[in-house]
């Protein structure tokens, strides 16, 4: 494996450094977006109950806006639950932004990865080819096998380009569908979460009307009527 790495000159460094990278990108953003870790399990359910029974305190919110990715967006709705249902919106979509931004972390940097990487092979190939025709231009074509070996080892960088960037822009393709599938989620989260918080005001709205109006048996109070002002007669 070294004299692997040797033949296809020092262009290997950067692209064993970058295989490097692009491993520890790999596996920290597949712990990071395990799915348990962004969507839990039944927590939209349950702070739908807490937002319907009103089961809602600063304590509360703020232990759920450190759960998770989708905790920090469903308390971001539940900051501004009493303001209208667009505003709450608003709300979402911005702090929606931040918590994406977050899960991307590192992709592009891993996407660039997939680019570089066959750059960085071809670069040695075309250096490795550069050195063997200037060697060729000095002593001439000699041996054909150590011609043939020379070609060789020039287009070990390119396989080695190869091998970084394949598998680099496969788990760069699907980390951004699995970020995709998970934003789609917590979007309906959301809905369902602003849904509850419009059935709660409307029921509060409810309430408020049918304590205000009169039971049956009541009378009604009486409303006040303007009489027309009398003219007064002058005196004799």
């Amino acid at each position: 494996m070294l004299e692997f790495l040797k033949a296809g000159g020092w262009v290997m460094l950067p692209i064993v450094l970058l295989s490097i990278v692009a491993l520890a990108i790999v596996v920290e953003r597949f712990w990071t977006l395990r799915r348990k870790s962004v969507l839990p399990p039944g927590l939209g359910r349950d702070v739908r109950e807490w937002a319907a029974t009103r089961q809602l305190d600063p304590a509360h919110i703020e232990a759920l806006r450190n759960n998770s990715p989708l905790g920090e967006l469903l308390a971001a709705a539940l900051d501004v639950r009493d303001r209208p249902r667009e505003q709450i919106k608003e709300r979402v979509e911005d702090v929606g932004r931040h918590v994406v931004h977050r899960m991307e972390r590192f992709m592009n940097m891993l996407g660039s990865i997939a680019s570089v990487g066959p750059l960085l092979g071809l670069l040695g190939t075309v250096m490795g080819m550069i050195r063997m025709f200037l060697e060729i231009l000095q002593k001439g074509i000699g041996d054909a096998n150590q011609l043939a070996g020379g070609i060789g080892q020039a287009l070990i960088s390119t396989a080695g380009g190869l091998c970084l960037a394949i598998p680099a822009l496969l788990f760069h393709r699907y980390l951004r569908g699995r970020i995709a599938d998970y934003v789609v989620e917590m979007e309906q989260q959301a809905m369902a979460l602003l849904d509850t918080l419009d059935g709660r005001e409307r029921t509060d709205r409810g309430d408020d009307a049918a304590a205000a109006a009169p039971s049956p048996g009541e009378p009604q109070p009486l409303q006040a009527v303007a009489l027309p002002a009398r003219g007064r007669r002058g005196r004799a």
